[in-house]
């Protein structure tokens, strides 16, 4: 299974209360953290919701 490395790259205050549930929801707590996800249909859909405070990188 393919395999991204996502990291927030932007904050998120003042962003809508489900954008900040979605970025707990990948594990993305803190400004410039990563994680390493599996590319499931489930993840993708999250990370395309929030990809404009993501830094996406394939492994």
């Amino acid at each position: 299974m393919k395999q991204l490395k996502i990291k927030q790259i932007h904050s998120v205050i003042d962003r809508p209360q489900r954008q900040k549930r979605t970025m707990v929801a990948l594990g993305l707590r803190k400004m410039n953290q990563e994680k390493i996800v599996n590319a499931t249909p489930e993840i993708m859909g999250m990370i395309e919701a929030v990809k404009h405070l993501l830094k996406v990188e394939e492994v």
